[in-house]
């Protein structure tokens, strides 16, 4: 294959950006605690589906409108944290993701039924509500956070496509809480880049140091919502100590930001926890039979 076509799908690549697709895949597998599903094609559909294609979708789309913030970052332009493409480059986009979701948005129609294109609408309006030119959330404090709430669009698709119960609310809850607290951890890595282009995130307007301590608060709700409604200790220890670690970092080193270099390997080792957690939290089952 000539250079030129490498680079092309090297470049398509990132844009689904590879360092998500463990955690986008372990959302997914939260539902189907305890359940033999190796054998089902459905399940190997929605499986591959949350990483290239849902992530292509989702950053693609984020990518388009976030090219004046995109060229000032230089953390952007490989695997882990995404593409840096030309405005041309971006313009192709919209095209290319409809390609990649059609055969796959037909198939899972197929699979769970008319109610599919219930979670296809949902899926577009919380990405159009985020990403809109002007009026979107990303650039309102606050509600772009809450925005992430609707990564439990994972949940409820994976639950259709392999006829699991949905998880209760709890863990909806510790789920939801966790995207948005993951949100606020990239936008302090990209305050800067943010500032300078006129966004106005909630690290922008809150300051890094309060955007810490907010992470801190998040993870130790994560941790007392899996103390109060699920057995798995380890979970909580995990959680809690994660969170004193962001208020002792907010306490020390106030507005510091991270350096690219040492949250790469903090985004590696995440990746690595993800993945090796992956089997064990199937097999406790621990969000499925914790209420």
């Amino acid at each position: 294959m000539p250079q030129r076509d490498w680079a092309f799908l090297r470049q398509q690549l990132q844009v689904a950006r590879p360092g998500l697709w463990a955690t986008q895949l372990w959302f997914y597998l939260l539902p189907l605690g305890g359940m033999r599903l190796l054998g089902e094609w459905t399940f190997w559909l929605g499986a591959v589906y949350v990483m290239f294609p849902l992530g292509y979708l989702l950053y693609g789309w984020n990518d388009g409108a976030d090219y004046e913030t995109d060229r000032l970052n230089p953390r952007k332009g490989n695997y882990l944290f995404g593409a840096k493409l030309s405005r041309e480059q971006l313009s192709r986009l919209p095209l290319r993701m409809a390609l990649v979701q059609a055969p796959f948005w037909l198939a899972m129609a197929w699979a769970i039924g008319p109610k599919f294109w219930l979670w296809a609408a949902a899926c577009l309006a919380v990405n159009a509500a985020y990403n809109w030119p002007r009026w979107g959330t990303k650039g309102l404090p606050l509600l772009d956070v809450l925005n992430q709430s609707g990564y439990l669009l994972v949940f409820v698709l994976s639950s259709w496509l392999n006829d699991a119960p949905q998880l209760p609310w709890p863990a909806m809850l510790v789920g939801a809480l966790f995207a948005m607290h993951s949100h606020l951890v990239n936008e302090i890595a990209d305050v800067d880049p943010d500032r300078v282009a006129g966004r106005r995130t909630t690290a922008v307007v809150i300051g890094v140091a309060r955007t810490k301590l907010l992470i801190a608060a998040m993870l130790l709700a994560e941790a007392a919502l899996m103390q109060a409604y699920f057995d798995s200790l380890m979970v909580v220890v995990f959680l809690a100590a994660a969170g004193a670690g962001f208020a002792i970092e907010a306490a020390i080193y106030r507005d510091r930001v991270m350096p690219e270099w040492q949250l790469r390997w903090v985004l590696i080792a995440w990746n690595l926890v993800a993945i090796a957690s992956m089997h064990w939290v199937w097999r406790e089952a621990i969000f499925v039979s914790g209420v």
